[in-house]
């Protein structure tokens, strides 16, 4: 079975509800730039959770290099002013205050994706471009697309199948 063909089979699957037991390997062997177009085309979908409380879900089922990478890029992406805007009380804004060379895995791990959330939220309406960087980031991961669910494995699948089409 060639890489296309056990995508289209994918996205027929799971458009018919049925789970994928080859989904995993099949993203896998995708290109990884394949992959990130996959994951950016889930985070801008009307058919799927907003991009913020995706990445808050991705977020908590993420190791802490993982966790750091996507916490760094989000406060690249937020800008200066996020601190203001998560308040002094909250932990993730104490971390961003003594965080001088970036976010530490062991500091990321103590982070709540709630907080992630609002973090994604700020960062998306600052530099929407922040879903591509998210997206590269998971898409050195792609088995984490299944924590999304089935309807976003779908979209990714027809995504990257009709993006690699000959």
């Amino acid at each position: 079975m060639g890489f296309l063909s056990g995508l289209g089979d994918l996205v027929k699957q799971y458009s018919s509800g049925e789970g994928g037991a080859g989904a995993e390997q099949l993203l896998g062997a995708a290109p990884q730039s394949a992959v990130a177009g996959g994951l950016a085309e889930i985070f801008r979908s009307g058919e799927t959770a907003p991009f913020a409380q995706q990445a808050s879900q991705l977020f908590a089922k993420s190791d802490g290099s993982q966790q750091a990478n996507v916490l760094n890029a989000l406060i690249a992406a937020a800008g200066p002013a996020v601190l203001a805007k998560l308040g002094s009380g909250s932990p993730l804004a104490a971390l961003l205050g003594n965080a001088q060379g970036g976010v530490t895995p062991e500091q990321a791990a103590s982070v709540n994706p709630e907080e992630v959330q609002a973090l994604a939220e700020h960062a998306e309406k600052q530099d929407p471009s922040i879903i591509d960087k998210i997206s590269q980031v998971y898409s050195e991961h792609p088995q984490m697309i299944q924590a999304l669910g089935a309807a976003a494995l779908a979209i990714a699948a027809s995504h990257i199948a009709k993006n690699h089409q000959s």
